[in-house]
């Protein structure tokens, strides 16, 4: 048996204070990623580093080449819950693995959901693909907003506290999110909802809260109510200009930081709304069918 080797007093105090450095410089390092990426947020790009993730951030990454993005809700030890179509998920077998992605070497509950559930939990490197890893703003101002070209990155609206937004993606992990649908339920909308606890009672023109579904029906919207500029304004530099405008003007308006039709609703309380959303689909569906 080796011997104990006892430290004096002095040599235990000393101790004490090189581990309480490195922990106050490890501290220290950490706030300043945080404040550094506070004040990047809304100038140039939403892009962040892994270190400065905090829990309870809205993320999201790009696929195919920047052409849509996914976004999911990070809450803490390298995992993201977030929200998929569920014939994307294989159903059939069991409710930890995807059929579209190998099984995770890293982390086994990676891929956990429930049964007819698009709402999953991923390990960080499993929900991004190695795309790179952005930021969702919350409260920005209307200018800043206006100044962002491309939805889905941003809103008016103020983020809940980091204890409700877990709550909430970690109770639909359980309880699921409804029927996925492109524009009016999808995995922005589903982080939108973890963050905010909002949900738009009346869809104007059949889209929820996603700022990137926005976007794609603003910019046609835009182009049409612009034409009519292209009589009295012969640059095409103006028309472009007033077409831009109308556009981005489009997106703030649909906005939930804006919106009068949005309310709160708990999380408990949400299974009984997206049951009522469903049957009203189903009907809206059913009187536009001519065949």
């Amino acid at each position: 048996m080796p011997p104990v080797t006892l430290i004096t007093p002095s040599e235990a105090i000393s101790l004490t204070s090189e581990l309480t450095l490195v922990t106050t410089f490890q501290k220290s390092k950490r706030e300043k990623l945080w404040v550094e990426r506070e004040g990047r947020m809304g100038l140039l790009t939403n892009k962040m580093e892994r270190e400065e993730l905090k829990a309870g951030d809205h993320i999201y990454t790009y696929r195919a080449v920047f052409a849509y993005s996914h976004h999911g809700i990070f809450v803490g030890g390298s995992k993201v819950v977030h929200f998929r179509p569920e014939n994307n998920l294989n159903s059939s077998v069991s409710s930890l693995s995807s059929s579209e992605e190998a099984i995770c070497p890293t982390f086994p509950d990676c891929g956990f959901r429930q049964p007819n559930s698009g709402v999953v939990l991923s390990c960080l490197d499993c929900f991004l693909k190695n795309g790179s890893l952005y930021c969702f703003e919350y409260g920005v101002s209307p200018s800043v907003f206006l100044t962002k070209v491309r939805g889905g990155t941003c809103t008016t609206a103020q983020s809940d506290p980091t204890d409700s937004v877990i709550h909430r993606a970690m109770y639909l992990l359980q309880n699921g999110f409804g029927n996925y649908h492109v524009f009016k339920n999808n995995c922005e909308d589903f982080a939108l909802y973890c963050k905010t606890g909002l949900l738009i009672m009346d869809k104007i023109g059949g889209v929820g809260r996603s700022g990137q579904a926005s976007s794609i029906v603003g910019a046609p919207f835009a182009a049409l109510l612009s034409s009519p500029f292209n009589l009295l304004i012969p640059n095409p530099i103006g028309v472009a200009t007033v077409t831009a405008g109308m556009y981005c003007m489009s997106r703030y308006a649909t906005d939930i930081g804006v919106r009068k039709d949005v309310v709160k609703v708990s999380v408990e309380d949400l299974a009984d709304v997206k049951s009522i959303e469903q049957v009203e689909d189903e009907e809206g569906d059913s009187d536009t069918d001519f065949s």
